[in-house]
């Protein structure tokens, strides 16, 4: 193990989020928590109040949602980079001053992206669109970036689109090891519609930096529950959804379950509530975040 892998490792165990472990470990490795009992942390995803963030019409600031959030009994907050009113060192500056005075951490910072796209132009955009958020996420205090891997062309086998993503993915690696941030690939569909697919793109990369994005209303599967399960082991981050969607139907989720699987795979590191479902989440928030944290302990 080199000094600068060292080095980056024993940075992030002090987020709580290591992938550390004996000489040799990456992260295509189930990942060695840095304790035997499991450590969740309870935040809330920007997106769970999209509608009222939108930057089009917006009727919410994310300094607003970090106000709100400080009235829940949560650890941090996760600002979703779609609703960053401006992307300035000083604006930057003013969230993560606002985050601390709330005595919140800033989680995360999760970022829309493709890295499918055949066009080595655009495909190159999102790779810099990826790092600079990186850079940002750094700048936030922010322990993770969250990304996409994307759909396939038409046209193409999923061999091919793999292999485009997985070097997009080693490339943004360096920018996050260099930044101290941990890229957290998320099972959001396309292709990584199932555990073995999520994982055929974590398990070629080497580096330090990557983790998965475990994201509990996201399978299609027949059951989605066990296949959390398989991914929990890579996990560094949780976005836990209410819903969930056996064979595609959807249905309540049982989120007791849902944190057991993440403490039985020892799990370390924030969980964020991303809540989509159809109440008005300024009633149902609150709810569910009360229901996480008595689950979480």
């Amino acid at each position: 193990m080199t000094p600068s892998r060292r080095d980056f490792l024993r940075s992030a165990a002090g987020t709580g989020l290591a992938l550390a472990g004996p000489p040799g470990l990456s992260a295509i490795d189930p990942i060695k928590r840095p304790a035997d009992k499991p450590d969740l942390k309870l935040s809330l995803a920007a997106y769970s109040f999209r509608q009222a963030l939108d930057l089009k019409k917006p009727t919410m600031t994310l300094f607003d949602f970090i106000d709100l959030a400080a009235e829940l009994p949560l650890d941090a907050v996760e600002l979703t980079s779609y609703y960053f009113a401006d992307t300035s060192d000083e604006y930057l500056d003013r969230l993560k001053a606002h985050a601390a005075k709330k005595r919140l951490a800033i989680s995360g910072v999760p970022v829309g992206n493709t890295f499918t796209l055949k066009d080595e132009t655009k495909r190159a955009a999102e790779i810099r669109k990826v790092k600079d958020w990186t850079a940002r996420a750094a700048r936030l205090g922010a322990k993770t970036v969250r990304i996409f891997a994307g759909n396939l062309e038409k046209g193409e086998t999923l061999d091919q689109a793999q292999r485009r993503v997985v070097d997009a993915i080693d490339e943004c690696c360096a920018a996050a090891e260099t930044a101290g941030v941990l890229l957290a690939l998320e099972n959001h569909g396309g292709i990584t519609d199932t555990p073995a697919h999520l994982l055929d793109l974590v398990k070629p990369i080497k580096s330090p930096a990557l983790g998965v994005n475990i994201d509990t209303g996201n399978f299609r599967t027949p059951d989605p529950y066990a296949d959390i399960a398989k991914i929990a082991p890579y996990g560094v981050v949780s976005q836990v959804k209410t819903e969930v969607y056996p064979g595609g139907k959807k249905e309540e989720a049982d989120l007791g379950r849902v944190v057991k699987i993440l403490k039985d795979a020892n799990f370390h590191g924030y969980v964020a509530l991303e809540y989509e479902a159809a109440e008005d989440p300024k009633v149902a928030v609150p709810r569910h975040v009360k229901d996480l944290r008595k689950l979480i302990g």
